[in-house]
């Protein structure tokens, strides 16, 4: 998809302060207005910078936005990097504003299915006692966290807006506790650690929403595991012992005769721990030894004579 300048669409530097940013779209929105505009395409840039307007705004959608840098550029090819939005520390709030028809595909691959999945409302009532907001922050940990679990010391950032109307990012640490058992997905209650109370009101409770972190070698499925797990050629057909890894410890596993690649083999509840837990699964993937040598070709020559009606496209019926 490509990147979009929300800076360059409204005709802002990236210093901009709020009341610039707002300024810029009041302008723009007349000049741009599909009712009365006689520019051409008025409508279309009328939706971009309502998206840029969206995003600009708001303190945490902007923080989020600037830290991707400065040196995309308009029309440029772009992905989220992995770990996006992870550590930014958001307010309670509700989903983004309109319908996802009137955003482009980058809005919504930043804000709508990530940054702003994080978000919910909570609100409490306005008086001179109020409790605190909620806040959410999304978190990435490695798969044997859940496993074991962990204590661990994070860095939040939270966009606040100084007296400048400048957008600034305010870093605070915070310790805490990784739940064995934990899935992608889940949050974890950090009660008191959100916004603070008004008067005599409560500090609302901080979420932090798991991601796992890409794995080299294991693969997660809600609490099931997976390991491609290579295996000789004659392991598989002749059936094998071997002492495989699991986040949980190393292990011995028997291959059957006759094994064939794509299978799969199960440990029962090896995988992530729960009331009811996961199971670990192997996928067997056949390793062809390589055959430098002539002495190694002659090997394989040799298997083949042996094997000279094996088909191994039988299954592609006409195309074998």
């Amino acid at each position: 998809m490509e990147f979009k300048d929300y800076y360059k669409i409204m005709g802002l530097e990236r210093s901009a302060t709020q009341d610039e940013i707002k300024r810029a779209h009041r302008q723009l929105a007349r000049k741009y207005h599909p009712d009365v505009s006689k520019v051409a395409n008025a409508e279309a840039h009328f939706k971009e910078v309502g998206e840029a307007y969206e995003v600009l705004k708001d303190p945490e959608k902007r923080a989020a936005y600037d830290q991707l840098g400065a040196n995309w550029k308009g029309g440029q090819e772009f992905r989220p990097p992995p770990d996006w939005g992870a550590g930014f520390e958001t307010r309670g709030r509700g989903s983004p504003e309109g319908d996802a028809s009137d955003h482009s595909d980058f809005f919504e691959s930043l804000f709508r299915r990530g940054f702003d999945e994080s978000r919910g409302e909570h609100p409490g009532e306005r008086t001179f006692h109020a409790n605190g907001q909620d806040h959410h922050a999304k978190i990435q940990i490695d798969l044997e966290d859940a496993y074991h679990g962990a204590q661990r010391t994070l860095n939040l950032r939270l966009p606040e807006v100084d007296a400048q109307g400048h957008v600034q990012v305010r870093e605070h640490q915070i310790e805490f506790t990784i739940p064995k058992g934990v899935r992608a997905g889940q949050h974890i209650r950090l009660a008191g650690q959100g916004g603070a109370g008004t008067g005599q009101g409560q500090s609302g409770d901080l979420y932090l929403e798991v991601e796992f972190r890409p794995h080299a070698h294991y693969r997660v499925d809600k609490h099931d595991v997976y390991l491609d797990l290579p295996v000789a050629p004659w392991e598989a057909a002749l059936g094998a012992q071997i002492e495989v890894p699991t986040p949980s410890g190393r292990v011995e596993l028997k291959i059957p005769a006759g094994s064939a690649s794509g299978g799969k083999l199960r440990l029962k509840g090896r995988g992530i721990p729960a009331k009811t837990p996961g199971d670990f699964y192997f996928v067997l993937q056949i390793a062809v030894p390589p055959a430098p040598t002539e002495t190694e070709q002659a090997a394989y020559r040799a298997l083949a004579a042996q094997f000279k009606s094996f088909n191994p496209r039988t299954k592609l019926g006409v195309l074998a």
